[in-house]
């Protein structure tokens, strides 16, 4: 007779997992189905105090239901709920932040991750979670054109950010044992993604360490501007492959080409628009991108995955060791971490990661690599429509042309900051809102290729109405 508690044996019951699992997959298959729809609100709002207190006051530690009856919908009517209160990403009328509306076959593959639960930091933890993530990391080098290169998958843009510009510290004034014996500082533009000016003060080189330059009328960074704001504390510049506020992509040749001349590190934070070199109708917007000495890229973006899969790569495969180059003797083999490649932890600030390639390399095998590459031309094809309909409105005006599947626009008169947070409360769309130039814009991001163009008609008409109430 077993001593395991019937209560720990029962929540470990591979037969309650499969009433369970079926119970669930049928919910989300539902909501799926209901968001398709453009049924309900896209954000059900609800006051944050409020939304608090009422969640916690459902409490824990319910008492086990006996096995029949509604058992198997316990776990299932719960998570009904939570989909039910949650932003509905999946509603083609979602035009917020740049977060995919997971693709499904990648969502079944990280319940795979979660279940298996291994650990990338070593090979032997994760016997084949560790060789699918070279894989992936393989290819994706090869899409960047770094015939070399290698990197590992991390989780964000953030820590990606990080990871990268502490090699490029590392490679540059090797710091790693004694400390910054001088100031040190990047160039990145004023549109830069906030978590490049947080990785410097991270870094310990505070305010001084992040010098900013103005974008142009595209908001794109040049590098004659570049050149002018370089000093002798300068190692490395930061340019965007798809920028966050605007989804402008900065020309990463003539970037090259400065850091270069000057031997400075250059970094393209490729977060969001990395997926663009997927598309053959879009990768000359990335031209140059194979030059540069590093390059962040997220899947969770323009290519579907379920948030957070973010790759960090490295032109020259040795410097994926520079970021944290120090040993733990419990983990690793010891010697030159570049002699124990197969160790992921040696390459990123994780060690127990999830599974997180597991997704990417499900989706690659099932759907294709040509896939991918359509569902970008379709969200900056609609991103195009959009943007004519709001320059053909009348009253609605563009901050500057899409680049990518980011649009900028403003309802003229309006007060579009309250607009915005109308919108919100409302909740059958939503958008979110950006500054650029010291003006506010309302600021939507297609991410989901089911939207249509009779979404962004409902949507111009939605927030014209709430402007006359």
């Amino acid at each position: 007779m077993s001593s395991v508690p019937p209560a720990i044996a029962d929540a470990y019951d591979a037969e309650r997992f499969r009433r369970e699992g079926h119970a669930l997959v049928d919910v989300l298959a539902d909501a799926l189905a209901r968001m398709h729809r453009r049924e309900g609100r896209v954000l059900p709002w609800r006051e944050p105090a409020e939304a608090r207190d009422a969640w916690a006051a459902e409490g824990w530690g319910a008492e086990a239901r006996a096995e029949g009856g509604d058992g198997p919908r316990a776990l299932a009517d719960d998570m009904a709920r939570v989909v039910a209160a949650s932003t509905a990403l999946h509603s083609p009328r979602y035009l917020g932040h740049q977060v995919a509306p997971a693709l499904p076959t990648a969502a079944l593959a990280e319940l795979v991750s979660a279940l298996c639960n291994q650990g990338t930091g070593v090979f032997e933890m994760g016997p084949a979670a560790a060789p699918i993530e070279l894989a992936v990391i393989q290819w994706m080098c090869a899409r960047a054109g770094y015939a070399g290169g290698g990197g590992a998958l991390t989780s964000g843009g953030s820590l990606g950010n990080l990871t990268a510009l502490l090699a490029m510290r590392q490679v540059k004034a090797a710091v790693w044992e004694r400390g910054t014996e001088r100031q040190l500082a990047v160039i990145t533009s004023s549109d830069a993604h906030y978590s490049v000016a947080r990785a410097v003060r991270v870094m310990g080189w505070g305010d001084a360490g992040v010098i900013t330059v103005p974008v142009d009328r595209e908001h794109r960074l040049r590098a004659a501007d570049v050149e002018k704001a370089i000093d002798e504390r300068v190692i490395g510049i930061v340019a965007a492959g798809g920028s966050t506020a605007t989804g402008a992509f900065d020309p990463l040749d003539e970037i090259a080409d400065l850091a270069e001349r000057r031997g400075l590190w250059l970094h393209v934070d490729a977060a969001h628009g990395g997926g663009a070199l997927l598309s053959a109708q879009h990768r000359s917007k990335l031209s140059g991108i194979a030059r540069a000495d590093s390059i962040v890229w997220d899947a969770h973006k323009l290519m579907m995955m379920p948030a957070l899969v973010t790759a960090v790569l490295f032109k020259d495969e040795a410097h994926a060791y520079e970021a944290f180059a120090q040993q733990a003797s419990y983990l690793f083999a010891g010697g030159a971490p570049r002699d124990t490649w197969w160790d992921l932890g040696q390459r990123t600030l994780e060690c127990t990661k999830r599974m997180m390639s597991i997704e990417l390399w499900a989706a690659l095998r099932q759907h294709g690599e040509v896939w991918f590459g359509n569902v970008v031309d379709r969200l900056f094809e609609l991103t195009r429509v959009l943007a004519d309909k709001i320059v053909s409105s009348g009253d609605f005006e563009l901050a500057l042309p899409p680049e990518a599947n980011i649009v900028c626009y403003r309802l003229r008169g309006a007060d579009n900051r309250a607009l915005r947070e109308a919108c919100v409360r409302d909740g059958r769309f939503y958008i979110v809102g950006t500054q650029l130039d010291g003006s506010y814009w309302l600021r939507s991001t297609v991410m989901n290729p089911l939207t249509e163009p009779a979404d962004f008609d409902a949507l111009l008409e939605h927030l014209r109405s709430l402007c006359r109430k």
